[in-house]
């Protein structure tokens, strides 16, 4: 709930019609966006803890490979459906607000992309998975192993592999611009290899930029929205504060920590299911059946539904932490604020939304408490 002490505050920031307008997309957007979420974990649940997962399973004949071939087929497309409608949902109501650019027919094709990337990695997870239960009781041992491997290789490929999938990128012209954003990295101290110019507006007028990449693959990356909308100072406060990401190395941690959270998952799904009330509700004799698989996925989408609000967390203290570092590397807590109030009104941010479902999805510090802190600052 907003006080009227809050209204108050908010008001030298954003006129009336900016924070109902925010607020009114929140209220939009998250009813299905959190449907969805609760509609796929419902799926995973009744096909993990009944029999009717082991049985679609069983539906692709008695061959292991074809069982892990259709099994995770199924488990991909049908968790496809069952979100679709609601990421359309969504979508229609981003779309009513300004913030959609691409068709329908665009969006087909980017969930077509990511049905490509997803698929081989699902199947090449179970691949392992179910090679490994069926030859060593110490599966879990390799399979954690694998997990941190697989989460470190993604990180890094991501950027070169990726990221070209949905979005082309081109250098950004040399000029002014340029220049600053390359002086920002070397007054920081790091290295970058270029700066990069997102296509984003074909899917979104949504403002953003991030740096990626590791060494010699490091570059700047600016949505094409944010450099034909913001003001230059306002990019450079954006870019400031991902630079923070960098020189606190929060990418690097962040990938140490999910190898870790991969290795640690992997240990503890090993131990739930292979719990025999469980493998029994599921309707298979022992987990190195691939009859098992919808267990497994159940299990995992507890496990990440659980962990989720302490991610957040983890991740509001990293942004505020870079915030934090762009205030001190440009020294312009007037151009950081305004920064703030630009991209709120243009992604069409609610400046103060609800307590509680921000601290259990919300990744970044709210707009309200990025701009007082910035006026901490001065």
């Amino acid at each position: 709930m907003t006080t009227s002490g809050d209204a108050v505050r908010d008001a030298g920031d954003f006129t009336p019609e900016e924070v109902a307008r925010g607020r009114a997309l929140r209220r939009g957007q998250w009813p299905p966006a959190l449907a969805g979420r609760l509609a796929s974990l419902l799926l995973l649940l009744v096909l993990g803890l009944t029999p009717a997962g082991a049985g679609l399973v069983g539906l692709f004949g008695g061959s292991w490979t074809a069982r892990i071939v259709g099994g995770g087929l199924a488990l991909v497309l049908l968790g496809q459906l069952v979100a679709l409608p609601f990421a359309a949902r969504v979508r229609i109501v981003r779309t009513r607000f300004g913030l959609v650019t691409q068709g329908w027919g665009g969006w087909a094709v980017d969930v077509l992309r990511g049905l490509l990337v997803s698929v081989p990695l699902v199947l090449g997870a179970l691949f392992a998975v179910y090679a490994l239960a069926g030859t060593t009781s110490r599966w879990w041992i390799w399979t954690a192993l694998g997990a941190a491997v697989v989460t470190v290789l993604l990180s890094w490929l991501a950027p070169v592999v990726l990221e070209p999938l949905f979005n082309r990128f081109t250098p950004m012209e040399p000029g002014a611009l340029r220049d600053a954003l390359l002086g920002l990295a070397e007054r920081d101290a790091i290295a970058v290899r270029d700066v990069l110019v997102a296509d984003a507006s074909r899917r979104t007028t949504a403002l953003n930029a991030y740096v990626s990449g590791f060494g010699r693959t490091r570059r700047i990356v600016a949505y094409d929205t944010l450099l034909t909308t913001a003001e230059p100072r306002e990019v450079e406060q954006v870019v400031a504060h991902e630079l923070g990401h960098v020189k606190y190395r929060d990418v690097a941690r962040g990938t140490v920590l999910g190898a870790v959270g991969a290795a640690a998952g992997v240990c503890v799904l090993a131990a739930v299911v292979s719990w025999r009330p469980l493998l029994d509700a599921a309707d298979v004799a022992r987990f190195s059946d691939p009859r098992s698989m919808m267990l497994l996925a159940a299990v995992a989408a507890v496990g990440s539904t659980v962990a989720g609000p302490f991610e957040c967390a983890l991740s509001r203290r990293m942004e505020r932490r870079a915030d934090a570092h762009a205030l001190r590397l440009t020294g312009d807590p007037a151009g950081f604020i305004a920064m703030q109030r630009r991209l709120a009104v243009a992604n069409i941010a609610d400046p103060r939304p609800p307590r509680l479902p921000h601290l259990l999805f919300g990744t970044h510090p709210t707009t309200a408490e990025r701009i007082a802190a910035a006026r901490r600052a001065r």
